[in-house]
């Protein structure tokens, strides 16, 4: 039986027990950006790749993966990005809202079912359809330590030590299957996220411009929860220490090519100048073609 009759709806099974905007849903965020989250025995690594979309796209500068919900909470989104923000507002409010009533950050999975909840009414009522947006949750309480949860758009969610949403997610599900380590450290965790991106990507070369980072680990201070979300200068920095950074004299290469061939049009019109000056008078004539000739170099050499 065709599909047509029940896919309209949010509130309409399909005789085989499907909600087919649910999958639709779903179907979205596997074009979006990788979102990698690695569980470590001293924190949790977050780790995803921005979709440039152009040359002539000026850059946000702010984090357009991933963010900081909590004191001890951090999430990366793969979907839609408008609905992304208004989890994001969501979870936020969530949060204060506990700290406030109880004086004290909420529990990871508590902050994932307020938000599944959220999510699953959506899919429950008419007039309505699902967030396109599937969440990773890297966090840290009292209760259970460090913890990565992954939540999608019917209201689902479960606990993982490593584990990938959007574009290429088998692939790269196999090489956490095949790479991962129980018990490794943050700079482990975050050296298989860097290999993962750069076999999960379009390209090979990473930089700061492709991709974000992002760790929660507890200060040595004050023994509590650090989100961080990396710069740019860090995460390029990362990138070579992993061997991965787009090699730098590429567009030096390019620039000197550029600048040869303007030096070497301009040696030739000098000598076409001088050339043509010479039937006038061997002096002028000689003056001229050295003057040209002199301004190529000079160009060449700037």
């Amino acid at each position: 039986m065709s599909s047509r009759r029940y896919d309209g709806r949010t509130t309409t099974f399909s005789p085989e027990g499907r909600l087919f905007q649910v999958e639709y849903a779903m179907e979205a965020i596997s074009h979006a950006g990788t979102v990698i989250g690695i569980l470590a025995k001293d924190g949790v690594i977050l780790a995803a790749e921005k979709k440039v979309t152009g040359k002539l796209f000026e850059q946000d500068k702010s984090s357009e993966k991933i963010y900081v919900l909590g004191d001890n909470i951090l999430g990366g989104f793969a979907g839609v990005t408008s609905d992304a923000n208004t989890l994001v507002n969501y979870a936020r409010n969530t949060c204060q809202n506990v700290l406030l009533k109880y004086d004290d950050d909420i529990p990871v999975e508590h902050l994932t079912q307020y938000m599944c909840d959220l999510k699953q009414g959506y899919t429950q009522y008419g007039g309505l359809r699902p967030f396109g947006v599937s969440i990773l949750y890297a966090g840290w309480d009292a209760h259970h330590s460090f913890q990565l949860y992954h939540s999608d758009p019917s209201g689902n969610y479960s606990g993982w030590k490593a584990t990938c949403i959007g574009s290429n997610n088998g692939t790269a599900t196999s090489l956490l299957k095949q790479d991962y380590k129980e018990g490794c450290t943050t700079q482990e965790a975050m050296s298989l996220a860097c290999k993962v991106l750069s076999k999960t990507m379009d390209s090979t070369a990473l930089d700061s411009e492709k991709i974000e980072f992002a760790h929660l680990t507890l200060s040595t201070r004050t023994g509590k929860p650090q989100p961080r979300i990396f710069t740019a200068e860090e995460i390029d920095r990362l990138l070579e220490r992993e061997g991965l950074a787009k090699p730098k004299d590429e567009e030096d290469v390019v620039a000197g090519a550029g600048g040869a061939t303007d030096g070497t049009a301009a040696q030739a019109a000098g000598s076409m100048s001088g050339t043509t000056g010479a039937p006038s008078g061997a002096g002028s004539g000689t003056g001229s073609g050295g003057q040209a000739g002199s301004g190529g170099e000079g160009m060449n050499l700037d």
